[in-house]
């Protein structure tokens, strides 16, 4: 699934070709895409309004239109959005149409088209900043990339939280925008094993985590997103952080800190890696009727003693 820096690489490079144009035509060709809302209603809000900006939230690539309108685009796990493809372009569910370039466009290309081979990307229209702060904020936590995400705020979220920390990075409604790649990498570099009890966690801890996080979030930008499967630069390129991964993916290969096989596993329900040297497992918690039993154990018979 595309996160965080995969959704930005795509911003970065479609932001150019699309801010201060028209939308002249949205075609929407599966009306799954923005269901409940009918595709035609969705093309009557938004055709004819300029793009005055494209942003981005967590994972969502957001069109703010003229007029308050907002479109909010959400790849889910094939969805990408190309500049000019080829008319036999596989996939495709929806097509934008954009006026010719004007003064304020730095880059051409007339259409822009979402592919998705699993048909689970939607797009959602929102109306106004009050809508847009309430579908966001019963969504999506804080920005790991903003100046609020801070040791104290992960260190808070952690609190009295059973789940594993790797089921906290992935909450979109505590961290926004952070997946299954970027947790790996990111508890990697925090030495930290995915499987650890996020209560557990010391301030220290929670403050190399955040350091690891924002490493990890930025080395994938920087990288253009990673191509696994079905993402693609708006221009169709593949991204580059796949062959950057310090564990994800890679099971079975030597840690390139300490040698050791990196182990693939199952954490908070998504396929895990982690090197079990550099990421101490946690030990299994013992419980009460285990302690019990153990503690019956040892104690000598004294029914046994009595007769000796």
């Amino acid at each position: 699934m595309p996160e965080l820096p995969e959704v930005e690489t795509i911003r970065r490079r479609l932001a150019p070709s699309v801010e201060g144009r028209t939308l002249r035509v949205l075609d929407i060709l599966d009306p799954r895409w923005c269901a409940p809302l009918p595709p035609r209603a969705l093309a009557d809000a938004l055709q004819g309004r300029e793009v005055k900006r494209l942003a981005r939230r967590g994972k969502y690539l957001i069109w703010e239109m003229a007029g308050g309108a907002r479109l909010l685009v959400h790849l889910r796990m094939t969805g990408t959005l190309l500049l000019d493809a080829a008319p036999d372009t596989p996939y495709v569910r929806v097509r934008f149409e954009l006026d010719g370039p004007s003064a304020g466009c730095v880059a051409a290309g007339a259409q822009v088209s979402f592919c998705d081979p699993r048909r689970f990307g939607t797009g959602e229209l929102v109306l106004g900043d009050a809508a847009l702060d309430a579908f966001l904020g019963a969504r999506l936590g804080i920005e790991p990339l903003g100046a609020d995400f801070t040791t104290e705020h992960l260190y808070l979220q952690t609190r009295n939280r059973r789940a594993p920390i790797k089921a906290v990075l992935l909450d979109q409604r505590r961290v926004a925008g952070v997946g299954n790649i970027y947790a790996n990498e990111a508890l990697f570099r925090a030495r930290i094993h995915p499987l650890r009890e996020a209560r557990l966690l010391t301030r220290s801890q929670a403050g190399a985590l955040r350091d690891a996080v924002v490493a990890s979030l930025l080395a994938g930008i920087a990288a253009g997103g990673a191509s696994i499967d079905d993402f693609r630069h708006p221009d169709g390129v593949k991204g580059a952080f796949q062959h950057e991964f310090l564990v994800h993916d890679r099971a079975g290969e030597p840690c390139e800190v300490c040698g050791a096989t990196i182990s693939k596993f199952v954490a908070a329900g998504r396929g895990t890696y982690a090197c079990e040297i550099c990421q101490k497992r946690p030990r299994r918690r013992r419980t009460a009727s285990r302690q019990a039993a153990s503690s019956s154990r040892s104690r000598p018979d004294a029914s046994a003693s009595a007769v000796s």
